[in-house]
């Protein structure tokens, strides 16, 4: 049993968005995840997991594209969506504050291989902007 607060430092994600973790278990983990006002993650694709996503804070739009098919959601606090397995995605902030998400992992994180690059919906210069 866990019980955790909010780390000082976060790490980097692979789409380059700020991540604290915090709980891991043996079926899933939930990280706190930070967009910076005007942020634009890097679409990624996951091998092996997916994720329910819950915006706490800021505004902003999630695209994802999975079998042919593609949506742009716009998001904001109290929102809920799905990362299913194998799609890609990429997330931007389009508000005046941060774009805060929780996210869980099932099964837990694997590691930085688990979000090979897939084609920017959004441009993105140089990583995150």
């Amino acid at each position: 049993m866990q019980t955790t607060t909010l780390p000082v430092e976060p790490v980097f994600a692979p789409d380059g968005s700020e991540i604290c973790e915090l709980v891991a278990g043996q079926y899933a983990s939930m990280v706190h995840c930070t967009l910076p006002v005007g942020g634009v993650s890097m679409a990624v694709r996951h091998r092996t997991v997916e994720e329910p996503w819950f915006v706490a804070a800021g505004g902003g739009e999630v695209w994802r594209a999975m079998n042919g098919g593609e949506i742009v959601a716009a998001v904001g606090p109290g929102s809920a969506l799905d990362i299913p397995l194998g799609a890609h995605f990429q997330f931007r902030n389009t508000g005046a504050d941060p774009l805060v998400i929780v996210i869980t992992t099932m099964p837990p994180w694997p590691g930085l291989h688990e979000a090979p690059r897939v084609n920017d919906h959004w441009p993105v210069h140089g990583g995150l902007v």
